[in-house]
């Protein structure tokens, strides 16, 4: 399990409709927020792998500005990493179509 927290920001007018799209891609909760537009989030997905796919979602979002990495704990994928259950690809490469 990867626990991931993130301050997501956006324009304040704009914060109730990023909350809401936040919460619509359904591995993100929303713990909070100010008046700046700065929203604290976390995420809560079954690998490295699901959560960067889930930080891409959260910064295609049309109002969100920035999403910044505030806490993560991946001990669970670190253990599986350290016995040999799972092997990390730390730069994956694009899949080329074969001519």
């Amino acid at each position: 399990m990867v626990i991931a927290g993130f301050v997501v920001q956006c324009q304040p007018q704009s914060q109730q409709d990023t909350v809401v799209a936040l919460e619509a891609l359904g591995q993100v909760e929303v713990f909070g927020a100010d008046e700046k537009g700065n929203i604290v989030t976390v995420v809560d997905t079954d690998s490295s792998a699901d959560l960067e796919k889930i930080v891409k979602k959260m910064e295609s979002l049309e109002q969100v500005m920035t999403v910044g990495l505030t806490y993560l704990n991946m001990e669970d994928e670190a253990e599986k990493i350290a016995s040999g259950e799972l092997s990390p690809d730390p730069f994956p490469r694009k899949h080329r179509p074969e001519n």
